[in-house]
C-alpha cells in the first residue's frame, strides 16, 4: 500500500472511518470533513483497489483519501469503498502515517451490531491508552469487553499496539447506512476533541450525508461481488 502525502502536519490526531457495519465510520468522517472544511493532503493507493474516481462537486476524490483540518490539526483517512483482501496493508499504512506525522493518537470509528432494538445507540471504547479510555468512559462510552471485530478495524486493533490508538464503536441496528449511530459518534468526538460543534443540527445533517453516502457507496461497491464489501462483515458484541 503506497502512502502519498503532499503535506505533513505535525503532531495531529488521526481519525479513520471505513465503510463497516452501518457505514458509521464513513458517514461520521464525511460529516467532519465538510464541517471542519478539511482539505485533501494525500491518499493511499494500491493497484488492486477498484479503479473508481468519486466526483464530489468540483473535486475528484479517491477511494482512500487523506484530509487535514488545520485549525483543529486533525488528519482524516476517509474511505468510500471496502478494501477486501487489503485490510492488513491498509492497517500497516495507517500506523506508518501515524509514525511519520508523530501523531498524538489514532481514533478509529466503527459500527457494531447490537442484538437490542433500542432507539438510541451506545458508544463502546477500546483503547491502549488508559487516559483516553478513562476520559471517554466519563463522557458516557462503555468499555468494549468482548466481541469480534473484522475488516480494517480488526487489523488495526492487532497492528496499532505500538502507537496511541483508540477505537470507538457505535451500536447500530441495521446494516444499511445508519446516520443516527454516526451522529452519536460525532457527539462524543465533539466533546472529547473540544471541536465546538453545534449538536442541534447533527441528526439532520447526518441524514443528509447518509443519502449522499448511499450514492457514493453504490459507486464504490458495484465493482465488487455481493458480500465482498465491508458492510457484509459482522462486528458484534459479546
Amino acid at each position: 500500500m503506497d502512502l502519498v502525502l503532499d503535506k505533513k502536519p505535525k503532531r495531529p490526531t488521526i481519525i479513520e472511518g471505513f465503510p463497516g457495519v452501518g457505514f458509521v465510520g464513513t458517514i461520521a468522517t464525511e460529516f467532519m470533513l465538510n464541517h471542519l472544511n478539511a482539505k485533501s493532503i494525500g491518499y493511499l493507493f494500491n493497484p488492486n483497489l477498484p479503479p473508481i474516481a468519486i466526483l464530489h462537486g468540483k473535486e475528484t476524490r479517491r477511494l482512500l483519501e487523506i484530509f487535514h483540518a488545520p485549525k483543529e490539526n486533525l488528519v482524516f483517512i476517509h474511505a468510500i469503498s471496502g478494501t477486501k483482501g487489503l485490510e492488513w496493508e491498509v492497517a500497516k499504512a495507517i500506523v506508518e502515517l501515524s509514525k511519520l506525522l508523530n501523531a498524538k493518537q489514532i481514533i478509529s470509528l466503527e459500527g457494531v451490531v447490537s442484538p437490542d432494538n433500542a432507539e438510541t445507540s451506545r458508544i463502546f471504547v477500546k483503547s491502549n491508552d488508559n487516559k483516553s479510555e478513562k476520559e471517554l468512559l466519563k463522557l458516557g462510552a462503555e468499555r468494549l469487553e468482548s466481541g469480534a471485530v473484522t475488516g480494517v478495524t480488526g487489523a488495526l486493533l492487532l497492528t496499532a499496539e505500538s502507537v496511541n490508538s483508540t477505537f470507538l464503536f457505535a451500536e447500530t441496528h441495521s446494516r444499511m447506512p445508519d446516520s443516527r449511530a454516526a451522529a452519536e459518534l460525532i457527539r462524543m468526538l465533539d466533546v472529547y476533541l473540544n471541536l465546538k460543534v453545534d449538536p442541534k443540527p447533527l441528526i439532520k445533517q447526518a441524514e443528509d450525508f447518509e443519502n449522499k453516502i448511499k450514492d457514493m457507496i453504490k459507486l464504490g461497491i458495484e465493482s465488487q461481488k455481493p458480500g465482498d464489501d465491508e458492510s457484509q462483515k459482522v462486528n458484534y458484541l459479546g
